[in-house]
């Protein structure tokens, strides 16, 4: 029967399985990782003292929906033996409260350590970050330096699965995540500067290029990428290739794209607007150089 207005039952909806699933957290799919945390990382590892085997840190970004975007990083103190492995919490929260004040938007999504070594101490930790991104899961990155014999150099993602009934903080299993390293295009010219340093015979650092000779690289890279293209068409087509369906469809949404809202003029225009800098810049040298030879001679 209906309860009246004096009634004080209280009224309890138990939530089904299927509310349940929509509010909890999503479980993440994809890292991506940005250059600045990577470096930082790679300089925590250059910094470490002899007797440290790994480093470790907590990693600082944002997440949606099911993907992890791994923007920075900073490094926490630890201590790890055979017997057992210290963590400095509070040195942890100081340096998140610190970096919280400058970037709001990045919150803690997990921590990351140098070498491919999982083990029991890692379950630790990983109980650890787990209780600082609560309700999401926390995420860890493995970067492999390649320094030790037999092991490549890369980049690893994992989350963590708990074991048995009863499951202990110790035990997990490390589930791997695809990672991809993403960047903006104002850092690609800074990645192709230090990936000419190391490619160079003499490790000598290039200088930065200007925006002519930029220009012209990217026009040879585009023009390489057709010839590729290219190439790979027409070994399908003769029956050299045996085709693949997703980089057909992937072609025809790149190539046949429609190209009539596109400004035709945009390039032209902003060609002009360099070749315009790089004659003022030149005139200028020419005048400063002329000035500098007549004030000698006077």
């Amino acid at each position: 029967m209906p309860l009246g207005p004096s009634s004080s039952a209280v009224h309890v909806q138990v939530a089904t399985p299927q509310d349940v699933a929509q509010n909890a957290p999503r479980t993440p799919t994809t890292v991506t990782i940005h250059p600045v945390a990577l470096f930082s990382i790679l300089d925590h590892y250059l910094r470490r003292t002899e007797s440290q085997d790994r480093v470790i840190g907590t990693l600082l970004g944002t997440r949606n929906d099911s993907e992890i975007e791994v923007k920075s990083s900073f490094a926490v103190l630890h201590s790890e033996t055979s017997e057992q492995v210290a963590v400095d919490m509070e040195y942890h929260r100081t340096m998140y409260e610190l970096h919280h004040k400058v970037n709001p938007k990045e919150v803690i999504v997990g921590w990351y350590s140098t070498g491919s070594n999982l083990n029991t101490y890692s379950a630790l930790i990983q109980n650890f970050y787990s209780q600082e991104t609560a309700p999401h899961q926390a995420i860890h990155v493995a970067v492999n330096t390649g320094v030790e014999e037999g092991q490549e150099p890369g980049v690893k993602a994992f989350i963590s699965s708990p074991v048995g009934v009863f499951p202990k903080p110790e035990n997990c299993v490390f589930v791997p995540v695809p990672v991809e390293l993403r960047f903006h295009d104002a850092e690609r010219s800074g990645l192709d500067l230090l990936t000419n340093t190391a490619t160079s015979p003499n490790n000598v650092t290039p200088q930065p290029i200007a925006d002519l000779e930029l220009i012209e690289q990217s026009i040879h890279s585009v023009a390489e990428m057709l010839d590729r293209v290219l190439t790979y068409v027409r070994a399908v087509l003769t029956g050299e290739k045996k085709g693949d369906p997703a980089i057909g469809r992937y072609l025809m949404d790149t190539l046949g794209a429609s190209t009539d809202n596109l400004e035709k003029g945009g390039f032209n225009s902003s060609l002009q607007d360099t070749l315009m800098v790089s004659y003022l810049a030149n005139l200028v040298r020419s005048q400063a150089e002329v000035s500098s030879r007549l004030a000698l001679v006077s």
